[in-house]
């Protein structure tokens, strides 16, 4: 069954990855990409994505500038950990050119609102950034909590360590206030969090097969990925590779198997040494709806095989049909 899809993505090199999977699958038609903040400015990222999706062969999906900073905040700054791991433009600093299109126009949060609206449950929406466009959305149309198919986001940590403190995830750290008006929304959501996704890690073996098809597609995957790569030997050098934080986020919407969960009546703190948290809320723990799947185990070697498949297609062929 095809799955109707949104990205949004904050392009930097996992979400490029995580954009290459979902153009390779066949399973996904890719309604639009949506871009937001936090790997770079949304800016920058709204064009990544629009030259992304060029270069892999797929000019006619439309990319939609979202909100650029949080909900209790009035701008934003790209931190220097972003640019360090993802370069100063996102993608390993490695030259894309530019797209010959530009972004549509609108807002994404609007987008998202109407998509609901046209597709239902046949839409997968898949934030890998902050949760700031649908926080926006749910705000402005809460009835779309009922009516979306699922929501499946890249962000938090339940069982483990954050990243940006010991309590906090990057993507949720970037605005709690978002994150907890989605988890606490009703809607249809499964989080697929650092429990799993480092987990599933990338080599530079994996890279050096992409780098066979010989095409300008598998230069520049495997350029931005080795990249990523050299930053993980540094931020984490016992992990031996690069996390696929976004991809198993996109690959979960495709086929939610890959994964274990446990649904949890989850929120996020917003005030403290704790915020960004993303907790179980003792005042909902009675409650039997409004729970988020939260993925606590993962099919690594499953994932990880068919990742590298559809990445080796996708350079070699491009766009699936």
């Amino acid at each position: 069954m095809t799955r109707q899809l949104i990205l949004d993505l904050d392009t930097g090199i996992d979400d490029a990855l995580a954009l290459a999977y979902a153009l390779a699958d066949e399973r996904a038609h890719l309604l639009a990409v949506t871009g937001t903040y936090g790997n770079v400015v949304v800016d920058e990222g709204v064009r990544n994505s629009l030259a992304l999706t060029e270069l892999l062969g797929a000019p006619d999906v439309p990319v939609v500038a979202g909100p650029g900073h949080a909900l209790a905040r009035d701008g934003f700054e790209v931190a220097e950990i972003s640019a360090f791991i993802h370069g100063r433009n996102g993608i390993g600093d490695v030259d894309i050119p530019d797209a010959q299109r530009g972004r549509e126009e609108g807002s994404a949060v609007d987008f998202l609102i109407d998509a609901v609206k046209t597709y239902g449950e046949d839409l997968v929406y898949v934030p890998t950034g902050p949760m700031t466009t649908v926080a926006c959305a749910l705000r402005r149309a809460p009835e779309i909590a009922e009516k979306i198919g699922a929501i499946v986001c890249m962000g938090g940590a339940l069982t483990v360590r954050g990243n940006v403190t010991p309590y906090s995830e990057a993507n949720i750290s970037q605005d709690p206030e978002a994150a907890h008006i989605l988890f606490t929304s009703g809607a249809p959501v499964t989080m697929i969090g650092l429990d799993v996704t480092l987990q599933t890690l990338l080599t530079k073996e994996h890279t050096r097969r992409w780098r066979e098809a010989g095409t300008d597609r598998a230069r520049a995957l495997a350029d931005m990925t080795d990249y990523y790569i050299r930053a993980y030997e540094t931020t984490a050098p016992k992990l031996g590779g690069c996390g696929l934080h976004d991809p198993l986020a996109v690959a979960v919407a495709l086929d939610p198997s890959l994964v274990t969960t446990v649904d949890v009546p989850l929120a996020v703190d917003c005030e403290g040494v704790t915020r960004g948290r993303t907790i179980g809320d003792p005042d909902r723990l009675a409650e039997a709806g409004g729970r988020v799947k939260v993925a606590v185990g993962v099919d690594k070697e499953r994932f990880v095989a068919d990742f590298n498949d559809h990445i080796e297609r996708i350079v070699a062929e491009g766009r699936a049909v």
